[in-house]
C-alpha cells in the first residue's frame, strides 16, 4: 500500500495468492478497456473482448512485470491484440462511419454542442483516414488519443520500440492530417473519441 492505495502491480502480485482480488483491477479498469474496444470495434464486439482482455490478463498474471505499478499499457497491450484478430470487423466500422458519419459508439453530452458540430463535420474524413491506416499505425494512434498512452506505455503495451512507436505515430499523424487538411489528428481524434459523457 501507497499513501493508502494499492497500485495495479501490488493487487496482481496478491492475486496469485488469493485469486479474487483480481475483481479489484477489473473493478479499476474495465471500463477504459470497454471504451477503448468500443471505440476500435463498435459496442457489438466489446463486451466480450473486454471480457476476454481480463480472463487472458488473468490467466497471465504470473508474468505481470511487477516493477510497473499501473496496469493500463499491459491491459491496453492485451485489448490490441485481441482487436487485431477483428482487423476486417474494425475497418467495417470505420468505413460505415466514413460513408454514414454516424457513431453509434459515442454519446453526445447535451452540454457540448460547440464539440459536437466540430467533430462532427470532420467524422466522415476522421474514420475513413483511419480505416486506411495499417494497423500498426491505427494501434499507435488510438492508443495515444483514446488510451491517454505515453510513447513508453505505448512500447511496452504493443511490446515494440520506442522507437517504432515514434515512426508509426509520425506516419499515422501525417496520413490523416492530409486527409484532414492539415489539422492535427490528435486534436480531432481527442474530440472524436471524447464525446461520449
Amino acid at each position: 500500500m501507497r499513501g493508502g492505495t494499492t497500485t495495479d502491480a501490488e493487487l496482481i502480485e496478491s492475486s496469485l495468492r488469493e485469486p479474487e482480488r483480481f475483481a479489484v483491477l477489473y473493478d479499476r479498469h474495465h471500463q477504459m478497456v470497454h471504451r477503448y474496444i468500443a471505440r476500435r470495434l463498435g459496442r457489438d464486439l466489446a463486451d466480450d473482448l473486454m471480457a476476454d482482455t481480463f480472463l487472458v490478463a488473468f490467466r497471465r498474471r504470473e508474468r505481470y512485470d511487477l516493477t510497473r505499478s499501473d496496469a493500463r499499457p499491459w491491459l491496453y497491450g492485451i485489448a490490441t491484440t485481441l482487436v487485431g484478430q477483428h482487423h476486417r470487423e474494425e475497418s467495417r466500422f470505420w468505413r460505415f462511419i466514413a460513408r454514414t458519419g454516424v457513431d453509434h459508439v459515442v454519446e453526445f453530452p447535451g452540454d457540448q454542442v460547440a464539440d459536437r458540430v466540430s467533430a462532427q463535420g470532420l467524422r466522415r474524413e476522421l474514420a475513413a483516414a483511419l480505416a486506411k491506416l495499417p494497423r500498426g499505425q491505427r494501434d499507435v494512434l488510438l492508443l495515444t488519443a483514446a488510451g491517454g498512452l505515453t510513447t513508453e506505455e505505448i512500447a511496452s503495451a504493443l511490446g515494440i520500440a520506442k522507437g517504432t512507436v515514434h515512426s508509426r505515430l509520425s506516419r499515422a499523424r501525417k496520413r490523416t492530417g492530409d486527409v484532414l487538411g492539415g489539422a492535427d489528428p490528435r486534436e480531432i481524434n481527442e474530440e472524436f473519441v471524447h464525446e461520449r459523457a
